[in-house]
């Protein structure tokens, strides 16, 4: 199956993003539960959590060349928003 890209992303609360995709749908996707693994770290700092932005091919949200969350994984447990 083919999943969506990512068209859009904003801050909904602290750990909390507000996904807009491709097919017109929207997710809330709640980061929290990946904090403790290293990779996601970083994302405890509000201020680095804040440059979240959409990847140029939409597969991705991205904070820099280490922190990424897949399309995927946002449309899979991401929660609809409308």
């Amino acid at each position: 199956m083919k999943y969506p890209t990512i068209t859009s992303v904003s801050l909904i609360d602290r750990y909390m993003l507000l996904v807009g995709f491709s097919n017109g749908e929207r997710r809330k996707y709640d980061v929290s539960h990946l904090l403790d693994r290293e990779m996601f770290s970083a994302l405890k700092n509000p201020a680095f959590f804040k440059n979240v932005r959409v990847d140029a091919g939409g597969y991705a949200l991205v904070w820099d060349g280490d922190t990424d969350i897949s399309e995927y994984e946002i449309w899979a447990k991401g929660t609809p928003a409308d």
